[in-house]
């Protein structure tokens, strides 16, 4: 496991790594292996009726499953597994990681009460919470710097299906295992254990993957010293960051984690047919925002350098606070579809390139701990969306779930957009600096 002289974090690599078959492939399967874990994700949001009925717990236990858990365990371990990533091989953690993956999904199946169901949860985002952060220090070292956005978003999109993928064949899913399984138990039950026993393929394609050597440059050599340092030396634009995507995601966990439920409520729906309706709404809107991203990206990005970044999500949060309003209004539930459909492209526009952000401000022989600290940080800001969305929902609007997501999201989005317009005018003023500096 020693670091071989191709990979050690002192020694510069190549510029420019070159596509391959190995790396696309590499890149297509960071994606489908994120995209079963967003799928287990969303057979739990369609689910959760069920599973409250079977634990008989309330909404603020159903705004803490759906907030905390993943972050507990997932998000405490993926700091000290970054640090080891980005030192060993980064494709020997991502093997580990989805075989620990598939075994929580099994403990989940099984658990017998609502705090050991709540630890397998917990320990089953360890996928998304541990394996984010090599995906975005890998993609660099696999993808050619033109197309690393492209790369970028291509991985979102893989992910965006999966995730879709949980809602839209909840139903399928649920059907599948419980004729898969003879075992007499609660249908959910039967679908997690069926997602769990996908990995196990998932594990045997992963060792067909590659391994990239680090790309490091003269300025990933002088802040490759100490995390500490460069948290130091950028923490008023990395503090920018935060609020502009941790607020988004605050909002955007609120609405995602618990719409399901409130749809059921509001207008007496079958779980089926919301879980149907919100897979084809989070394919549509999580895959169809990216090329809008991309192209904006690349069209403004000359004239306003690394600024256009949080102007689209600026804007993008402007245009979806009111959407907020006219879904708590909606009097029938396509409507409601509608209302949900239009603010999830929106956030999502705003949220597609925030990897890339993050991947030009990180040194590479930091980034995956830089992902890793940022996995915890965002975690914990979509933790609290749907916890006190529950909690609103319990305590104060008389479990009327949609009216408890409006008075969470849009503080929280009104946050983001002052902050991302904040985010803007620093960018702007560093790159006035640097074109001042070229030309002394």
């Amino acid at each position: 496991m020693a670091l071989s002289a191709e990979t050690a974090p002192g020694r510069p690599c190549p510029a420019q790594p070159a596509w391959t078959a190995q790396g696309i492939f590499t890149v297509a399967f960071l994606g489908i292996a994120a995209g079963l874990q967003l799928a287990d994700m969303g057979l739990q949001a369609v689910s959760l009726s069920a599973i409250q009925r079977s634990f008989g717990v309330g909404d603020t236990a159903l705004g803490a499953l759906q907030g905390l858990a993943g972050v507990l365990i997932g998000s405490a371990l993926a700091i000290p597994l970054a640090r080891f990533a980005d030192r060993y091989s980064r494709k020997r953690v991502l093997l580990w990681l989805i075989a620990a993956s598939s075994a929580m999904m099994g403990l989940s199946a099984i658990a017998h009460n609502f705090p050991l169901f709540f630890i397998g949860r917990s320990a089953a985002g360890i996928t998304e919470f541990a394996m984010v952060p090599l995906v975005y220090s890998m993609i660099p070292d696999l993808a050619p710097e033109r197309h690393r956005v492209a790369a970028n978003l291509s991985f979102a999109a893989l992910v965006a299906a999966g995730a879709s993928g949980g809602f839209y064949f909840s139903g399928d899913i649920l059907s599948a295992a419980d004729a898969l399984f003879a075992w007499s138990a609660e249908p959910w039950r039967k679908g997690f254990l069926l997602l769990g026993l996908a990995g196990l393929p998932l594990l045997l394609l992963g060792t067909l993957t590659a391994d990239p050597p680090r790309r490091l440059e003269a300025a990933d050599l002088a802040d490759a010293s100490s995390l500490r340092v460069f948290l130091r030396h950028r923490w008023r634009t990395i503090g920018l960051f935060v609020g502009v995507a941790g607020c988004l995601i605050t909002g955007v966990q609120a609405l995602n984690q618990l719409i399901a439920l409130a749809l059921e409520r509001r207008f007496d729906a079958a779980p089926g047919d919301i879980g149907h309706a919100m897979g084809l709404i989070i394919l549509v809107t999580s895959v169809g925002c990216l090329p809008v991203a991309g192209l904006l990206d690349r069209a403004m990005a000359r004239r306003l350098g690394t600024a256009v970044r949080p102007l689209i999500m600026g804007l993008s949060v402007v245009a979806a606070i009111p959407v907020l309003w006219l879904l708590m209004s909606a009097a029938t539930l396509d409507r409601a579809f509608i209302a949900v459909g239009t603010f999830l492209f929106m956030t999502c526009t705003a949220n597609a390139l925030v990897p890339t952000m993050l991947q030009d401000l990180a040194p590479a022989t930091l980034r995956a701990r830089c992902f890793a600290i940022w996995t915890l940080v965002v975690s914990l800001f979509g933790a609290a969306g749907p916890l006190l969305a529950g909690m609103l929902s319990e305590r104060l609007f008389e479990q009327r779930l949609l009216h408890a997501i409006a008075a969470i999201a849009i503080p929280a989005l009104t946050v983001s957009a002052v902050c991302a317009l904040r985010y803007v005018l620093r960018s702007l003023k560093e790159r006035r600096g640097q074109a001042k500096e070229r030309l002394a």
